[in-house]
């Protein structure tokens, strides 16, 4: 019995690590490759580890492409896409889960429904849109699309509709109003799901590449990912200086979700969303 329980018991720590070695193995490769020279990055058979680290394919990379402002606008992004999904979610789930008013369920029902809908339907339409209001090559063109999220108002309206109908008619009868009863009561306690919505927009706004490129022509105006495709062309065969600006970009988001992924998953759970 006991030899059974360990097979298993090794079968599946087996399985994890080999899992966890082909995830990890392409970020280990880019960060290693990245300070190799250009002759040892391409020869066969690869080295796994580099014969000389070389630092300055870094600073290299910096230099020959404008990364300072694409860090920038991808911050500044960034920024606009958390504070106007988050706003917008909230107000969305406390109208749906605690004001009265006609249609709420049906029109609520119609929101999960969109969910069904791929995102790349809506692109079409959505760059339409921003071409007639004459936003191309701007900020607002980056976030305004998306700062309605079905997703982020079904988690907060769940966790809303944990919060005791007592406590609200509570606070009515002291003359409380909606307003203040959301922000000094429901926001407060709604902690821990909107810290998971801030992290998950604040990764897909950093990550974002198929709008960004749609919505803008001039080199100004290029996120992080959009500059990296950019920078790939102008790079030629320089893998080492490629590999050196995709570690650049892509650390700073991995190490946010490094110190940060227990409060994701417990977001996630408070939230009601499960599995």
């Amino acid at each position: 019995m006991k030899n059974k329980l360990n097979i298993k018991v090794a079968l599946k720590y087996f399985v994890l690590v080999a899992f966890a070695i082909i995830t990890l193995f392409p970020f280990y490769w880019m960060i290693a490759s990245s300070f190799k020279d250009s002759f040892e990055v391409i020869q066969t058979p690869p080295t796994m580890f580099p014969n000389k680290i070389l630092w300055e394919n870094y600073s290299t990379a910096f230099s020959m492409a404008p990364f300072g402002r694409y860090f920038l606008n991808t911050i500044l992004v960034t920024i606009l896409s958390i504070g106007s999904t988050v706003i917008i979610a909230i107000l969305s789930a406390f109208a749906f889960s605690h004001l009265e008013f006609k249609g709420r369920d049906l029109i609520f029902s119609l929101f999960l429904a969109s969910m069904m809908i791929p995102g790349e339907v809506l692109i079409v339409t959505n760059f339409k849109t921003i071409s007639q209001l004459g936003l191309m090559d701007t900020y607002s063109a980056l976030f305004v699309p998306y700062m309605a999220n079905v997703l982020y108002i079904y988690m907060l309206r769940e966790f809303f509709l944990k919060i005791p109908k007592q406590l609200y008619y509570a606070a009515k009868v002291d003359g409380s109003s909606d307003w203040k009863f959301l922000w000094r009561i429901v926001v407060p306690m709604a902690k821990p799901s909107i810290i998971t919505i801030c992290i998950l927009v604040g990764i897909n706004s950093w990550n974002a590449f198929l709008w960004p490129l749609l919505v803008t022509n001039k080199e100004s105006m290029r996120l992080l990912a959009t500059g990296l495709t950019a920078f790939q062309s102008d790079a030629g065969n320089q893998y080492e200086l490629i590999m050196a600006a995709s570690t650049i970009i892509t650390m700073p988001i991995i190490a946010i979700y490094i110190f940060l992924h227990k409060k994701i998953m417990s977001g996630i759970s408070i939230g009601g969303i499960k599995g």
